[in-house]
């Protein structure tokens, strides 16, 4: 006969058994599907192939776990893959990326949602990943190809002279191995202590850098311009040869030169600064003497023979009319008067432009500069 208290034990077990069996049945056999109380929400999963991923995969979102992977099925073109989501898992935006990955060496894949952006909208019941916001790892049998295709490109006579030399060169060696693998720490270790200031020397690198970048434009033209130079120099090179064996003559007759009109040069100097400076006001006119001059010179030897002076006359009247205008303070004087002359006009001059077309003649109309 059982007793009040084993009763009671009964029944507890027994309430317990039930609770902790309905606990298991709706947490990890999903029945609480079947009376609203699931406690996720399902994303559908748009993959080409499966990439090794499996039912009750883990689903993880910034490496916290937030789901399960649930039903898969074949599509015309792929799978699809439902996604449950815990409703108490952190929201996860829509702009996500699914990656299907191997959590170890072992290739236990799950799925890791990785967000594009930190904002909503955000995943919900029904949403769907697509294909092209998906990425499946590197098949195994890819990487083994590629990796024995490697290895049979390596020339086995070449691989085995590498060995023998490294043999070579490393044989020992064991000390000072040792010594560069301390000094390696220490390095690191050193490099460790300041990573502040090499921080900010990367940072600065990048300023300096940045404005070398935007005088690329400007260093390869100066390149350019280098290159002609150095070009020009190497066409010049006897030219430049002769001016420097013919130099120290030279130097010597300035020195000497210098030495003979010493110390007069200095003030003949100074006073050619003045006749520089009337001449720079003057250039215009200076010019159009020089270019005149010539034209001068070349009549007066034609006129000139071994014979005499070849000259002729031509009269022209008013081809150009002369110019009167200016001279109207000038007294008339006549050719035949005798008494004395009066006082010069100095300020007579002719007045007009050589654009009116007269016979404009005068210092006042020669080209001169703005000074």
């Amino acid at each position: 006969m059982l007793t009040l208290g084993a009763k009671l034990k009964i029944v507890l077990f027994a309430v317990l058994g039930v609770l902790v069996v309905g606990f298991i049945g709706l947490r990890y056999a999903d029945l609480g599907r079947y009376v609203g109380h699931s406690g996720y929400y399902v994303v559908h999963l748009e993959l080409g192939e499966s990439g090794g991923i499996f039912t009750n995969a883990e689903v993880t979102y910034r490496g916290v776990t937030v789901g399960r992977v649930g039903a898969m099925r074949l599509t015309a073109d792929g799978i699809e893959t439902d996604l449950k989501i815990d409703d108490s898992a952190p929201r996860v935006p829509a702009a996500v990326q699914a990656v299907v990955a191997n959590r170890s060496a072992v290739g236990e894949q799950y799925v890791d949602l990785r967000p594009k952006s930190d904002g909503g909208p955000y995943l919900a019941a029904g949403a769907r990943i697509e294909r092209a916001d998906t990425r499946l790892p590197l098949p195994v049998t890819t990487m083994l190809t590629s990796a024995a295709g490697l290895a049979a490109s390596v020339p086995k006579d070449d691989l085995r002279t590498v060995v023998d030399e490294l043999d070579r060169a490393l044989a020992g060696q064991g000390g000072n191995l040792q010594i560069l693998l301390d000094t390696a720490g220490d390095l690191t270790r050193a490099a460790s202590d300041n990573i502040g200031p090499t921080t900010q020397l990367l940072e600065n690198g990048q300023v300096v850098l940045r404005t070398q970048q935007e005088s690329s434009d400007a260093l390869r033209s100066f390149s350019h311009d280098l290159n002609l130079l150095a070009t020009q120099l190497d066409s010049s090179d006897p030219d430049l040869r002769r001016l420097i064996l013919a130099a120290p003559a030279a130097a010597d007759q300035v020195s000497g030169m210098l030495n003979d009109t010493d110390p007069g040069l200095g003030v003949l100097l100074s006073n050619l600064l003045t006749t520089s400076d009337i001449a720079l006001v003057r250039r215009d006119g200076l010019e159009q003497a020089l270019v005149t001059l010539p034209a001068v010179a070349a009549a007066g030897s034609t006129a000139i023979t071994a014979d005499g002076i070849d000259m002729g006359l031509v009269t022209t009247f008013f081809k150009p009319p002369p110019c009167v205008s200016g001279y109207g303070a000038t007294k008339y004087r006549n050719g035949l008067d005798m008494t004395p002359a009066p006082k010069l006009n100095t300020a007579a001059y002719c007045s007009l432009p050589p654009s009116t077309g007269v016979g404009v003649r005068g210092s006042a109309n020669a080209p001169r500069g703005k000074g």
